[in-house]
């Protein structure tokens, strides 16, 4: 009688489970947006806001990972390091900064992720975003102005208002086509970013903008460097080594540049080894703490 009994109620509390289940349906409104599982994770840790680029219309997620002990109170300002391609590259090189910080005594920093919510075309209009207008452009590029715009008039007050930032140390990287758009903008608008990092930069479209002289600028300690794996295409390889020749022999150019060449490094796969390196290259005058 005991086991018919107990196999009875084992029967009841399996057959209970699936309505038990159904009766706790997912979070929404003030309880979901309350929950950001991001600050589980300490090495992406800060902010998270949508911003929405005035002249596409289009909305773009902006992850911040602020630096370790970072006190808004306090009067330390950080360099700010803005990631293109943010929707892979923000979960990869955030960390990779505080592990730079821990072991190469770099310079703690704000990361910002400028991510587009996922890879599909619909919503990924990288393609356009990173390619200038140009007789070779394809229906659907050429969108780098409006994209710088969005970065200058929008993204970076943003950033600027809600974090301790040091407007004076703003990074800008890129990689592949992200890579063209930081070489583009580097002559478009000078002085908008202290540094830059070109990873393995596409050759096009509109390649002959990338030579053309660049925008008035005022400032004397601009930084661009361009990183280039040594199993990249030599179409690749070719413009990067053009551009830091063709920029290092201008007496009138804006910036210093070098091309650091990653032995055995690929399209893609190398841009940690590729940060590190150009990172360390931007701070190295630098022993200097955040100020």
């Amino acid at each position: 009688m005991i086991r018919c009994m107990a196999a009875l109620l084992a029967w009841l509390f399996m057959a209970a489970m699936p309505s038990a289940w159904a009766a706790s349906p997912a979070p929404t409104g003030e309880e979901a947006t309350a929950h950001v599982p991001l600050e589980h994770l300490p090495a992406l840790k800060g902010d998270y806001f949508p911003l929405t680029d005035r002249g596409s219309g289009r909305v773009h997620h902006v992850y911040v990972r602020l630096p370790e002990g970072y006190d808004p109170a306090a009067s330390t300002r950080y360099p700010v390091v803005y990631l293109l391609d943010g929707d892979s590259l923000f979960p990869l090189l955030a960390p990779t900064h505080l592990f730079l910080h821990y072991d190469e005594k770099l310079p703690e920093a704000i990361v910002v992720g400028i991510a587009y919510g996922g890879f599909e075309p619909a919503i990924n209009k990288r393609d356009t975003d990173f390619t200038a207008p140009g007789a070779d452009a394809t229906a659907g590029q050429g969108g780098a102005p409006g994209f710088l715009a969005f970065l200058r008039d929008q993204v970076i007050p943003e950033v600027e208002r809600r974090h301790a930032a040091d407007p004076s140390r703003r990074i800008l990287l890129g990689q592949s086509r992200g890579g063209y758009f930081v070489l583009w903008s580097a002559r478009e608008a000078p002085d908008l970013f202290w540094g830059r990092i070109a990873s393995n930069p596409a050759q096009g479209p509109a390649r002959e903008q990338l030579f053309a002289p660049a925008a008035a600028h005022a400032r004397t300690d601009l930084n661009v460097v361009v990183v280039s794996g040594t199993r990249e295409n030599e179409g690749r390889r070719q413009l990067a080594r053009a551009w830091v020749a063709d920029w290092s022999a201008r007496a009138q150019a804006p910036w210093q540049t070098t091309l650091l060449e990653i032995e055995g490094g690929t399209h893609a796969a190398s841009i940690g080894e590729g940060y590190r390196r150009a990172m360390l290259w931007l701070f190295r005058e630098a022993d200097a703490p955040p100020r």
